[in-house]
This record gives structure tokens, sequence and C-alpha cells, in this order.
């Protein structure tokens, strides 16, 4: 049994490899150096990272991390001191009052869960806990755990009382599962930490999720690189010019198990219960919201290209990239019109319409 589980290592090899080609000074004023200063932590199950290029204090690195902190302690599937722990522990027997912080996220996956047709859903915690990939103990379900999970999983199960803040689980044995979106979260809480501390050129990177501040120093958009799925060591296929977005991607090659010959990988399938079948390799979005964008991400991976890349180009300012069999990829139309700059930087990668 081979599993792909330490959040470290898989910083460096990254869901987005971080091409962040940043100068140190301004081409039209090379008196003006700029020092970026970074820290880590390792939270979420990630190594979190962020990145100050103006007005780094050590008051804005610290109380970033404690909101990063604060949210995976109210929303971590794995900790049982959790509110979600404590929803998850009261399905079937009443809802559970939460933070307001809780609520929100929750609201925002069903919403996420239901713009996606379930293709992401937050109530996939009963079969993220049995195949454990990513975690612990690794395994591949018996067909009969799988049947038995299946009718776990439904966020039309979950209901949400905004006045009491409480969330119900209808049926015992659900259990909500965040992973798909709290680090999202994550990233556009620091952000405004960041911002309330004068912060305005910035890269927070939540273990691949990667949200960017400002602009570079030099005033233009920051380069950030999207990973070859088949390479280990930061490879990129495409370098995309953002300013004040976030770029997230999912992707098979991010967390798996390998046994008997056979690798699954760590997004799973509402309806078969397995690791999703499809021709993608990889599904990035680019969006103002790290929030959404991480959930969505997930959504178009396990819808495919064909429905998934429909569904981005019904949403106003969210745009995807793809990438598929045979070297290929497809962007949506927020890219073919140049409202965001790319470049293909691995030539054995072409755009198909």
């Amino acid at each position: 049994m081979k599993q792909s589980s330490n959040a470290i290592r898989f910083f460096f090899i990254g869901i987005i490899f971080l091409g962040i080609f940043t100068i140190s000074c301004s081409k039209s004023d090379e008196s003006v150096v700029v020092e970026p200063q970074s820290q880590s932590e390792l939270m979420l199950g990630t190594v979190c990272r962020i990145t100050i290029y103006d007005n780094p204090t050590h008051e804005a690195f610290a109380d970033s991390f404690a909101r990063i902190a604060d949210i995976e302690a109210r929303m971590s599937l794995h900790l049982d001191t959790s509110e979600i722990a404590a929803v998850n522990a009261s399905a079937g027997k009443g809802p559970v009052q939460v933070s307001e912080d809780t609520f929100r996220v929750v609201e925002r996956s069903l919403e996420a869960a239901a713009l996606s047709g379930g293709a992401f859903d937050p109530t996939v915690g009963p079969l993220v806990t049995a195949w454990d990939i990513g975690g612990d103990n690794p395994r591949k379900p018996p067909q009969s755990e799988i049947d038995r999970l299946l009718p776990l999983i439904g966020y039309d199960r979950v209901v949400l009382n905004e006045e009491q803040l409480t969330i119900e689980l209808l049926d015992a044995g659900m259990m909500l599962d965040l992973g798909g979106i709290a680090k999202g979260y994550a990233a556009d809480e620091a952000a405004k930490v960041l911002l309330s501390h004068g912060v305005q050129k910035a890269i927070i990177n939540l273990g691949g999720n990667v949200l960017t501040m400002g602009t570079r120093v030099d005033g233009t958009p920051w380069r950030i690189g999207i990973q070859n799925p088949d390479e280990e060591r930061g490879g990129h296929v495409m370098i995309v010019g953002l300013e004040e977005k976030a770029l997230v991607t999912s992707g098979p090659y991010e967390r798996f198990l390998e046994l008997d010959g056979v690798v699954y990988h760590h997004i799973l399938d509402t309806k078969t219960g397995y690791p999703v079948l499809t021709e993608i390799t990889s599904a990035s979005i680019i969006t103002s919201e790290s929030f959404m964008a991480d959930a969505l991400s997930t959504a178009i991976y396990s819808l495919g290209l064909e429905k998934g890349k429909a569904m981005i180009e019904a949403m106003e300012g969210v745009e995807a990239v793809f990438m598929y069999d045979d070297n290929k990829l497809s962007v949506t139309s927020g890219l073919k019109n140049g409202t965001i700059d790319y470049t293909i930087s691995n030539t054995a990668f072409t755009i198909v319409e």
C-alpha cells in the first residue's frame, strides 16, 4: 500500500505550483527595492504560507495565522472539539448552534452543492471517513460498506436556521466535511486581516489554494503557474496574470492511495462512492473569492469537461482552466478573450476549443 498524504511534501509539489515570478524592483525605477517576508505554519492539514511584499509586521502575520487557526478549530472534521464534530455527533438528533463562521461556510457549501447538482456535496463526510485517503488509515472500503453509506449523502437533508445559527443533519450517520471549502474561506479571512494591518500586496498560499492581494511591486499582475499534474516538482503548464484573484486547482494527484497497482484518488463521486472517473487531469478556478473557488474546482472536476465548463460559462466573474487527456487544455471565455492574461509555458500542451 502506498499513500500520498504528507502535507509538507504536497506543499512543495502543490495543487498549484506557485510560479510567482516576482521581481524585486520596478523596471521603471530600479532604486525601489522590496524585500518580501514570508512565514509558514502547518494548519488545515497542509502548510499555509503568507508572503507580504509591503508593510510586513509581526502582528500582521500573527493575527492572520490566528484567524486561520480559529477557522480550523471550528470546522475540522478531524477535531473532536470542533463545531462540525458537534453537528455530526448530533445527526438525526436535532439542531446544533454554531458560530457565524461555521454557519456561513455550511450555507455557502450548500449553495455550491445545489449549483453543481451535488457534484460538490459537504455531506460526503461518511465516504471521506471510510476511505480516509490523506489520513492515517487509508483503505478501500468493501462494496457493502459503500452501499450502506451512500444513502447518507444528501445536501438536501441539511437544515439551516439563520436566526438561531443552527445546523441540523436529519439522518443519523450523516456527516459534514468542509475540507473542500474551508481553506478557501480561511484564505479570504486571512486577506481581511492583512488589509486591517495596512497590507496591500501579498500572496496567501494555503496548501496550493492561492489568493493574490494587489499587484506586484512594479504594478503588474502576479504571475502564477498552474501545476503540470504529471510532474512532481513544480513544472507548470500555464502562467496566468492575477490581480486580486484566487486560483484554486483540483486534481487526482493531490492525495491518493495505491493498492494492488490501482490508484484511488481523494475526490469521491457522491453517486457511486468511489473516486470520480473523468477525462480531466486538472481543473482550476480563477475568481475574486477563494471561498467559492475552492468548492467550484472540486465541482467542475467531478462534473467533467463538458458539464463543468458549461457551469462556469454561466457564472459571472468566474473562469476555469481544464487539463485533460493527451496534454489538451480547455479554457473559458475570459481567458479566450484576454480578460485574464495567460501564457502556455509548456509547449507539449495545446488549447483545444
